[in-house]
């Protein structure tokens, strides 16, 4: 059997582009709501199937929520985290523990964070992220190179990669950090 690519994936398993980047599709959310600091009804939790590729990463973005990743197939994916008091950190995960590699992590709710494939153009990863409280776009901030360099000014070479020049058009997005 030859090994699955991308494209394999994307076909079977319906996923469409997604504003930050990467393929996606909603899976589930829980069947009962709750009532966010905000007084806004939103799901308990909200899943994805998620896939990224060499050329296709997760721009930088910020969640009100935590989201909780499952690594399932592929490359090593990085996450990249830029915290509120201005420290950089890069997780790792895949399929090699002895390597330091994670098959779940959780992103902390205003984190800002993007994804990377390291490695050739064919190369992917398919993971799964659970939201709670359930995703919203209301919730989901795309912040462009711009603002991120200003308060992130040591990690340039990241921004550079990961951070869009020019936000995509309805990405949700907001011009603050």
């Amino acid at each position: 059997m030859t090994k699955p690519t991308a494209s394999f994936w994307i076909h079977e398993l319906l996923l469409q582009p997604h504003a930050e980047g990467g393929y996606f599709r909603e899976t589930g959310h829980s069947p009962e709501l709750i009532v966010t600091e905000d007084r806004r009804e939103r799901y308990l939790y909200s899943n994805i199937l998620f896939l990224l590729t060499a050329d296709n990463p997760s721009h930088f973005h910020r969640l009100k929520s935590d989201e909780a990743w499952y690594f399932h197939e592929g490359s090593t994916l990085t996450i990249h985290l830029l915290h509120p008091d201005g420290r950089y950190e890069a997780v790792k995960m895949g399929r090699h523990p002895e390597k330091g590699e994670l098959f779940q992590f959780t992103v902390p709710k205003g984190v800002i964070f993007g994804s990377s494939i390291e490695g050739s153009s064919g190369d992917y990863a398919l993971v799964s992220c659970m939201v709670s409280p359930g995703f919203d776009y209301r919730d989901f901030e795309l912040l462009p190179y711009d603002a991120l360099i200003k308060v992130y000014p040591d990690y340039g070479s990241i921004l550079e990669k990961l951070a869009y020049k020019k936000l995509p058009e309805a990405s949700f997005s907001k011009d603050h950090v």
